[in-house]
């Protein structure tokens, strides 16, 4: 990391101070509210390492936004049926991709994203035509892509979307990279998917889950003190028509989002990406999530209408 860098990082972070000697670095990342979590009250460290972590961040966002016409990600969709050669970075979130995709038989679709041109998950009740979502559907399968690793080839009219993988990646990335820099306990929370290395003095880090009906009101509050968790649900992102709620996660085999299941579900698992996915799968699953969960042997918590 450059000097120029380092610093103008260090200036752009936010730091608090909370309960227990622990040390915040907040920031605003992936379109998300960020925060760093330091057991330390050496201030100076703390806005170093914070510095690293949100340049590493950034990195990952430059690197996988769909946002971006930079972004190697916006180099793959523009592809227009030819072959790619990829980098190794690139590769293994395809192999993540490509797993998941295999292991929910087919629901966890990276290629779905291109459903949200007609799907904008804004609370309003504007729910789009059917043969809107059936001319967008041929575009839409993991199964049509030609992934000879490191060789990515795929038809024209589809696109890739990493937004199911890409914070969870950078949490474990961003813990990977401080691990290496200092002893100290920390957690990582990337608008709520997250990863620690150590706890506080009481033990454990304190993690809220949001009641599925109240913002910034939690109904959980869950001890972390290693590994990965994640949360996926509908309190934010959704559509309200009438008494229906349509949450955002959407079938990609029909187009509609996924109905029966809970309203949102967390997951712990060793790391951030496994409890993302796993938690996305669950919601896929519909009514059946938690029996996926326990078929899973994953610790899980799952939020609904009557909570």
């Amino acid at each position: 990391m450059s000097k120029q860098t380092c610093s103008s990082n260090i200036e752009a972070l936010t730091l608090q101070v909370r309960p227990g000697g622990v040390l915040a670095v907040c920031f605003t990342a992936m379109a998300s509210p960020c925060e760093l979590l330091f057991v330390s009250s050496d201030d100076i460290l703390v806005r170093e390492l914070g510095a690293m972590a949100v340049q590493e961040i950034q990195r990952i966002e430059q690197r996988y936004s769909r946002y971006r016409p930079d972004s190697i990600l916006s180099q793959i969709n523009a592809s227009s049926g030819t072959s790619i050669l990829v980098d190794e970075e690139t590769s293994r979130l395809l192999e993540y991709a490509s797993l998941a995709y295999e292991l929910s038989e087919g629901l966890f679709d990276i290629s779905s994203g291109l459903l949200r041109r007609v799907w904008h998950f804004d609370g309003s009740d504007r729910i789009p035509e059917q043969n809107a979502i059936d001319t967008l559907l041929p575009y839409v399968g993991w199964h049509q892509i030609d992934w000879q690793k490191p060789i990515f080839q795929m038809p024209e009219g589809m696109e890739l979307d990493l937004g199911g993988i890409g914070k969870e990646y950078a949490a474990d990335r961003v813990l990977q990279l401080l691990q290496l820099q200092t002893d100290l306990p920390f957690l990582v929370n990337l608008g709520g998917d997250l990863c620690c290395r150590g706890t506080p003095a009481c033990g454990f880090w304190q993690v809220g889950v949001e009641r599925p009906n109240q913002l910034n009101t939690p109904q959980l509050v869950l001890d972390l003190s290693c590994g990965g968790l994640a949360t996926s649900g509908d309190t934010r992102r959704y559509l309200q028509v009438g008494n229906r709620r349509y949450g955002h996660i959407l079938n990609p085999k029909t187009g509609w989002p996924v109905q029966g299941g809970p309203r949102s579900v967390t997951v712990a698992a060793p790391y951030c990406v496994q409890a993302g996915i796993l938690a996305t799968m669950a919601l896929l699953q519909g009514a059946a999530a938690e029996a996926f969960l326990q078929d899973a042997g994953v610790q899980y918590w799952c939020l609904h209408d009557d909570a």
